[in-house]
């Protein structure tokens, strides 16, 4: 069994609007990416573990745990872990 963690913004969902200087996305207004979405859930499907891993609120302090959760499940993501723990950085390498 492989664990997989998987970014959400700007992997399985994408903004129609430009991101402030200051970093703060309306995650409300985010739109899903149903083949990418696909694509994991294959993953899924096939055995392997997923987490959702995302660096909402990191920043802000905001806890986007239950919002997240509930856009996930709305747009059909199969997962079995959310973790909204994911440090703010410029460059992940």
């Amino acid at each position: 069994m492989n664990i997989i963690y998987v970014d959400i913004d700007e992997t399985i969902c994408f903004y129609d609007e430009e991101i402030p200087l200051d970093g703060k996305k309306d995650y409300s207004k985010a739109i899903p990416d149903y083949d990418n979405i696909a694509k994991i859930n294959n993953l899924y499907d096939s055995g392997k573990i997923i987490v959702y891993w995302t660096a909402r609120g990191s920043r802000s302090g905001i806890d986007w745990h239950s919002f997240t959760e509930k856009q996930l499940n709305t747009w059909g993501a199969k997962f079995h872990k959310l973790k909204c723990d994911k440090p703010y950085y410029d460059m992940f390498v």
